[in-house]
């Protein structure tokens, strides 16, 4: 099989001719038909990421594909059905985060394309009790940005507790912020969305935002505190005067959602916290559950991906495209 493998921090990733991988006890074999590439995947390949895995590792964490062998232990009816490979895809299920269904904080779990090789090549072996059933109708293509972004997007509206008439600031339109708008405005908020890309302002509007502002020609937070404040501010990109902005974007008794570290230092928020009655929270992708209620929403219609595919080969210009930010959609590659 090919596969695209990291050898080395911030060297191209090589496309490698490897020998198809068997399942072992508990797992599924996979042929891939898509997977997406998360910015994380870039970090790990740059070695910009805090946890650096060993290397050489097959990158890519947003993998969509088909049964085509289980190991023991995993029912035959699994062979045929389309399944996702999300981030997770080892937990302890011992700790008490496991046991009470928040797996994402195991401290013991594994990592798709990151402590275990990921999507990024024509076949995979997954734990079968993460692999998550694809529903029928959702293509490919669209169901792998939804493995990570989607869930991303989704885990962090449902952090903020967004809830009808609630004012939502996005600050970044990505893979997951253009996800978050669409989860936000279905639980009822009134959107605004704040990037510094015409073109993904552009696509906010598109997908429902009531507001859009470019944070290179205007301050969000002072249009935003003009406007009352927002309810909930969502930050989902790694630049530090987004979640300063995103702070200072709240009213009184509003709820901050970082769904990303910021790449650098911001101001020291606790003061605004403690003096404003904020609430600050961490959103780290999401739950099993999180990402089947992702793909029943998108099976219902209720979202819209923009997903651009590229092939393997490409791999390495998309990694460049997406450090560049010259991606409008979530990229993807497709086999």
């Amino acid at each position: 099989m090919r596969a695209a493998v990291i050898t080395a921090s911030s060297a191209p990733l090589e496309l490698r001719e490897m020998p198809i991988p068997e399942p072992g006890a508990h797992q599924v074999l996979v042929r891939m038909e898509a997977c997406g590439i998360c910015h994380v995947d870039v970090e790990i390949a740059c070695g910009d990421w805090p946890a650096q895995p060993a290397l050489p590792l097959i990158s890519g964490h947003e993998g969509v594909g088909i049964v085509e062998q289980v190991g023991e232990g995993v029912a035959a009816s699994r062979l045929g059905r389309r399944v996702a490979l999300p981030w997770l895809c080892r937990a302890c299920g011992e700790c008490g985060f496991c046991l009470s269904g928040w797996m994402v904080l195991c401290e013991s779990q594994r990592n798709t394309g990151h402590r275990i090789g990921g999507g990024h090549a024509e076949y995979a072996v997954a734990d079968a009790r993460h692999a998550v059933p694809v529903p029928d109708g959702v293509p490919p293509l669209e169901a792998a940005p939804l493995t990570c972004a989607g869930v991303t997007g989704y885990k962090a509206v449902r952090a903020g507790r967004v809830g009808p008439a609630d004012r939502v600031a996005v600050f970044g339109v990505g893979g997951p912020g253009h996800l978050a708008i669409q989860y936000a405005r279905h639980a009822g908020g009134f959107v605004t969305a704040v990037d510094v890309e015409a073109g993904m302002l552009d696509l906010a509007r598109e997908l429902g935002a009531e507001q859009v502002i470019d944070a290179r020609t205007r301050d969000p937070a002072a249009v935003i505190q003009a406007q009352g404040g927002a309810d909930v501010a969502i930050a989902l990109t790694a630049v530090p005067s987004a979640h300063e902005h995103a702070l200072r974007s709240l009213r009184h008794g509003g709820r901050l959602v970082c769904a990303r570290p910021p790449g650098g230092a911001i101001p020291d928020p606790v003061f605004e916290a403690v003096t404003r009655g904020i609430t600050m929270v961490g959103s780290v992708v999401g739950t099993r559950e999180d990402l089947v209620e992702v793909f029943a929403l998108h099976a219902a219609g209720h979202t819209v991906v923009t997903v651009e595919p590229r092939k393997l080969e490409e791999i390495n210009e998309a990694f460049a495209d997406i450090l560049a930010d010259g991606a409008r959609a979530h990229l993807a590659i497709e086999y």
